[in-house]
């Protein structure tokens, strides 16, 4: 697979589109000005914690003894508490958090951009051809540029929606990431399944 093919594969993953309406969510309790800086440290946090699992992602989880479908799962019951919270909102967000506080790592590093789909695409990439690191390196960078650009623009797409707007897309997503977030989890459970059955 060339890096071109891999990068938008990755791209497509991740997601930023659909992770937007998330991000406006997250972070509409924040001034605007401070959102920026937010949204790029998650990003350059998201970006770390995927070159880690790209160069190191199956060794850890060989050392912790953790199969791959338990990360598909962990992630997909994390997104159906997220995606509730998004249809049903609370004062405090999506994340329930006191008005102006930031997040910090969950959820906008992890699992919105460094989500468990993600993190499994590198280790696969990895393992199926080790000879070619530079190249998915170079396809995980442009990839993740390519979704920081369109997440930084979370601001003006705000301004265009209106918080009425944004509330009707919130929950539109919400539903659509309940059916995302369930498919993730039977995946798992489905592969899991499959491997219980080949020992």
């Amino acid at each position: 697979m060339e890096t071109l093919a891999a990068a938008t594969m990755l791209f497509l993953i991740m997601d930023p589109l659909g992770n937007l309406p998330i991000f406006m969510s997250v972070l509409k309790g924040i001034e605007p000005a401070r959102k920026t800086k937010v949204v790029m440290r998650e990003l350059l946090i998201a970006l770390i914690i995927l070159m880690m699992f790209l160069h190191s992602g199956q060794a850890l989880l060989d050392f912790l003894q953790i199969e791959q479908e338990t990360v598909s799962i962990a992630g997909g019951i994390i997104l159906f508490i997220i995606a509730l919270r998004m249809i049903f909102p609370k004062p405090g967000g999506v994340m329930n958090l006191p008005q102006g506080e930031e997040p910090f790592i969950v959820p906008l590093a992890v699992p919105m951009i460094a989500g468990p789909s993600t993190m499994a695409a590198l280790i696969l990439l990895a393992n199926q051809e080790p000879q070619q690191m530079t190249q998915w390196s170079l396809a995980l960078l442009a990839a993740w540029f390519a979704s920081a650009i369109i997440l930084l623009m979370s601001n003006k797409i705000h301004g265009w929606l209106g918080e009425k707007g944004l509330r009707a897309v919130e929950r539109l997503m919400g539903m659509i990431l309940v059916m995302i977030a369930i498919q993730m989890l039977l995946n798992g459970v489905s592969s899991y399944a499959k491997h219980l059955m080949q020992l």
